[in-house]
């Protein structure tokens, strides 16, 4: 399963028209809805055959080259992954440096967190995994 960029090893993958790292999705509507410049549905259409199977950490790099162009940079980023399984606690750091590596920030700027579904809905019952995402940016021209 592959979150925040990192295969983490699991027995269940995740399905979608990308690779379907649902954490870098919800940063890049996060960071795109912060600076009023879309969202992921507009700039990576899924009926665009090229965006079938992309890697979304190609597609944060080419919203980040985009936010800069439009003369914003990146403060910080909070996010959270709502997954019963796997855990993510153990690979929080990896998690945490692959994004920062995608953004070109410091670690200390990538919030990482997680919830179970305590066994109740979808989360809880292993049926989704979910993500939310939150971007501080600043403008500088």
């Amino acid at each position: 399963m592959r979150l925040g960029g990192v295969d983490l090893p699991h027995d269940r993958s995740l399905i979608g028209h990308s690779d379907a790292d649902v954490l870098l999705h919800a940063l890049i509507d996060a960071i795109l809805g912060a600076t009023a410049l879309g969202d992921i549905g507009q700039m990576f259409p899924n009926t665009d055959a090229e965006n079938a199977g992309r890697n979304s950490a190609e597609m944060l790099h080419k919203v980040v080259a985009h936010i800069r162009q439009a003369g914003y940079e990146i403060v910080n980023v909070d996010c959270i992954i709502f997954a019963e399984r796997p855990k993510i606690a153990p690979h929080a750091l990896e998690i945490c440096n692959s994004i920062a590596a995608i953004l070109s920030v410091l670690p200390e700027a990538v919030s990482i967190k997680a919830k179970t579904g305590e066994g109740v809905g979808p989360i809880g019952n292993e049926e989704a995994v979910s993500a939310q995402s939150v971007a501080l940016l600043e403008k500088t021209s």
